[in-house]
């Protein structure tokens, strides 16, 4: 994730942090083996999915045993277990992508600044947003650029967390990166630079609408940005909420920022091997003002939560494209040696009861072009607004 797909999450993430404080238990084993039981009982004891895909998972809990003798050997017997679920989001991180994932929550990373897909055909990588007055943003590499080469080696079949793999290094460090752009081609030297990553960008558009981007719920301070926001745009009339391109992040954010907005009613519902659990809005929002909320194929996780928190409440109008469809939730769990585990603990539901994953959000009123969709929330905003009395600085209390 991050430098930045590896940043964000090269899969569209809804996670919840726990921790494990793990002792390697005494006895013959090694620590590498230990490494693996841990991950195996892990699986076995929060997966959401009783039947492991089909399988019996007693069978992974001595496969590799004897074979296990080095940190490389546990990371690899890993993997292939968790591969046998075909779940993508079930996953393992290495020492070095699990301390990239904590920076991410902690809103900073070492890197260029860029967020990276790989195209449907596996053979592209696309930058899908540049960090503002990040290096990239300054060498001008722009959305829409193909990352073709890292360092003279090509980079064309290379997936996001792969690009990452070969783009972070040491802050102070140059990499050099080969761009294309439409039909021309250049290489960027580019040095390596501590990032702060804000969720959140305000402004009000004319006449009088407060505009929030919101581009990840990763970062701790996700939430404490979005307040920060609304009460800067408390004297607008209308709010536009933009989730384009926001792949998810903590489903704590989630749920907070979901509260700021509505006014009474479900936020989600969560439904995994120990039940089912639906958080419930406090019914003391930040904010009355009308709400458009901006989404695209992009929008993912947590930008589901939020956007059909928003829709099946009646508090705000979706417009877009049908959103990415990523209905479940992971855990994050420390391994021994500094690596980590997702694990899927549950699926959600919306607040109407609606499974949407590998289905999505559908927008209220669907735009398929990204460059017209702020127009038409802006007038859907104006017309909403025609009908109802002005709504100013009074609508909004941060008395909480």
């Amino acid at each position: 994730m991050k430098s930045v797909k590896h940043l964000w999450a090269c899969l569209s993430a809804l996670v919840v942090i726990v921790s494990f404080f793990y002792l390697p238990a005494q006895g013959h084993r090694s620590q590498p083996l230990e490494m693996y039981q841990r991950a195996w009982q892990l699986v076995r004891d929060n997966y959401y999915d009783s039947a492991f895909n089909g399988q019996n998972w007693t069978n992974w809990e001595h496969r590799y045993d004897g074979q296990i003798h080095s940190t490389a050997e546990a990371h690899k017997a890993i993997k292939s277990m968790l591969e046998s679920l075909n779940d993508p989001y079930t996953r393992f991180l290495d020492p070095r992508a699990f301390q990239d994932e904590n920076d991410a929550i902690d809103a900073k990373i070492v890197g260029i600044g860029i967020n990276l897909q790989q195209s449907k055909d596996q053979n592209h990588l696309m930058v899908t947003r540049t960090i503002e007055g990040s290096p990239a943003d300054l060498a001008g590499i722009a959305q829409g650029d193909e990352i073709i080469a890292i360092d003279g080696s090509s980079a064309v079949g290379l997936t996001p967390e792969q690009a990452a793999e070969k783009i972070r290094g040491k802050a102070g460090s140059d990499v050099m990166i080969g761009i294309r752009r439409d039909t021309t081609a250049k290489n960027l030297n580019i040095t390596r630079a501590e990032i702060s990553i804000h969720a959140v960008a305000a402004k009000v558009i004319k006449p009088n609408i407060g505009y929030i981007q919101l581009s990840t719920f990763i970062s701790n301070d996700t939430a404490k940005e979005f307040r920060a926001a609304l009460q800067k745009l408390s004297g607008t009339d209308g709010l536009i909420v933009d989730l384009r391109d926001n792949p998810g992040g903590l489903l704590s954010n989630a749920l907070e920022i979901a509260d700021m907005l509505l006014e009474t009613g479900p936020i989600v519902s969560t439904i995994g091997r120990h039940g089912r659990h639906t958080d419930m809005s406090s019914g003391e929002p930040l904010t009355h003002q009308p709400i458009a909320v901006l989404v695209d194929e992009d929008s993912a996780s947590a930008s589901e939560i939020l956007a059909g928190a928003l829709k099946d409440n009646g508090r705000g109008t979706i417009v877009g494209t049908r959103t990415y469809g990523k209905g479940l939730v992971q855990e994050i769990n420390r391994l021994p040696g500094g690596s980590a585990i997702h694990i899927t603990v549950s699926r959600y539901l919306t607040p109407s009861g609606t499974d949407i994953n590998k289905i999505g959000v559908a927008p209220d009123i669907q735009v398929g072009k990204k460059d017209e969709q702020m127009k038409v929330a802006l007038e859907f905003l104006k017309e909403k607004l025609a009908t109802l009395h002005p709504i100013h600085t009074s609508a909004v209390s941060f008395a909480r």
